[in-house]
This record gives structure tokens, sequence and C-alpha cells, in this order.
């Protein structure tokens, strides 16, 4: 594995935390493997944590002062560190996303977030919260519109992603909203900034037919997979549990449209709306 990529702390406390852990690591010339042993956890996981791409958990910032003699270094900084604009469940994924140079991603009943629009994501978190005040919808739909401005850089992270058809044919926010939004993924296609690929409602049963699943690949760091449910979600680095995800997603390249086809079934349901909204 390629060796850690020096972070700048004054980032993010996350990467402050990693860049002072890669630091009173060297410092006691221990490696990754070998802190790993004391924390009872991997040497890749380690490596994560000085990457940033893994949060660092209050257990192990004890157990890290204690190993490298950083007195309660980790342990005062970890909270700070841990706080996040996301839900707790997604919060540890969001910010490995943003490390990532290349995602990979079945979405199976939206628009997945880093590719949605500002009214569609309203509509999403109004429908998950229908009683929540409008300064917790606008905080959610704000968090969200950030992680898109990923997308700004116009080639990192590398975007594949497969969108089930039902995502594209279920009404959220009504058929304007729904045009908006689609309109918005042709575009990204069409700036050639995403890979897009549509599993028809035609494929029958699919290798993810329990939900959807993201992989991230990064340059210092194992890759991950996320798997999400309702107010759920894991993050996980088991090289296992990864490759069974990476071939599931695999699959269902092989089962989707081409992405000129794909762009081509995007654009006409957006114009479906339009019809719609004009009727």
């Amino acid at each position: 594995m390629a060796g850690p990529r020096d972070l700048d702390p004054s980032s993010s406390p996350r990467a402050l935390l990693g860049a002072e852990l890669r630091h009173a690591r060297e410092r006691k010339g221990l490696s990754q493997a070998e802190v790993g042993q004391r924390l009872f956890v991997s040497g890749s996981y380690i490596g994560q944590l000085e990457a940033g791409t893994r949060r660092m958990q209050p257990e192990y910032a004890r157990m890290l002062d204690e190993a490298l003699g950083t007195q309660d270094f980790f342990q005062r900084n970890c909270e700070a560190a841990a706080k996040s604009k996301y839900p707790d469940h997604f919060a540890e994924a969001a910010e490995a996303e943003a490390r990532a140079t290349a995602i990979s991603q079945y979405a199976a009943l939206l628009i997945p977030g880093l590719l949605q629009t500002r009214a569609y994501a309203e509509a999403v978190f109004r429908a998950y919260k229908p009683t929540a005040q409008e300064e917790v919808i606008e905080e959610l739909v704000s968090a969200r519109m950030e992680r898109a401005r990923l997308l700004d850089d116009p080639t990192e992270p590398l975007l594949w992603t497969v969108v089930d058809e039902a995502a594209l044919r279920r009404l959220t926010g009504g058929p304007a909203v729904m045009a908006e939004a689609l309109r918005h993924l042709a575009g990204l296609i069409r700036r050639r900034r995403v890979i897009v690929q549509v599993l028809p409602f035609s494929a029958g049963a699919h290798a993810a037919m329990e939900g959807s699943v993201k992989l991230m690949e990064f340059t210092d760091a194992p890759p991950l997979s996320f798997v999400e449910g309702p107010d759920t979600g894991k993050l996980s680095d088991d090289p296992p549990l990864v490759a069974r995800h990476t071939q599931m997603f695999k699959l269902l390249l092989a089962a989707s449209l081409s992405p000129a086809d794909s762009l081509a079934l995007i654009e006409s349901a957006a114009q479906d709306y339009e019809h719609e909204e004009l009727a």
C-alpha cells in the first residue's frame, strides 16, 4: 500500500488527528500494523485514520494515547473531530466520500445525493421528516448540496452510478421537480462529469435486490463499501465484503442499459414530466 499522504492540519479536525497520529506513530518507530495490534484492529484501519478516511472512535482514542504516550491528546480532540453536519449513521461515509478518488454506487429508489437538485433533495427530506421545522429541512438540504460540490472538480472523483429505473419513475416533489432533477442529471452526463447507467425494470431480478451500495477507492487507503437503510448505515473495509460488493456492482453494470441508452431514457423521462407539468 502507498505511504500516507501529507494532510493539511488546518483543513479539518479529522485531518489534524490523522496528521498527529502519523507523527506520534513514526516518533515511536511503530508501523501501522504494530499500532493496529495494540488496538485489535488492522494496520489498514490505522492507515485510514491517518488518511482521514475513517472517524476515530473514543475507545480507540484512549488506546492510542496509551500506546503512543500522547497523554490525553487524542481523547481531548476526538470529540471535535467527530462533529458532523450529517446524520450519525452517514457522517463517516460522507467524510470518506469527500476523500475518495473513485465512487461506484447503485441507487435503488432515488437519485443519489451527489446528483440531486435542491428542490429534489428538499422533497426527499420532507418525505423523511414530515413534521420537521423549516430550519431542520434547510440544514439537511444545505449539507447535501455542499456534498455535491465534490463534482465541481472536473475530473475527480470518478463517479460511476447505476440508477434503478424506479428512481426515474417515482414522482418526487411533482413533475416540475422531477423534470429539473433529470435534466440536471442529463447535464452532468453530457458534460462527461459522471457515468450513469439505468437498471431497467426489464432487467428483472438483479444482484442488489436487497438495497443500495456505495464503493469508494482512495490513493492512500484500502477501498470501503457502504450500505444504508432507514436511519442506519455500515461502512466497511473488510476485504471479502468489499470484494462481494464490488462483484455485485459489476453484475449490475452487466444488467444495465448502456450509458448512451441510459441518457436517452433519462431525457425522455424528463420530457414526459415537462409535458405533464404543462398539461
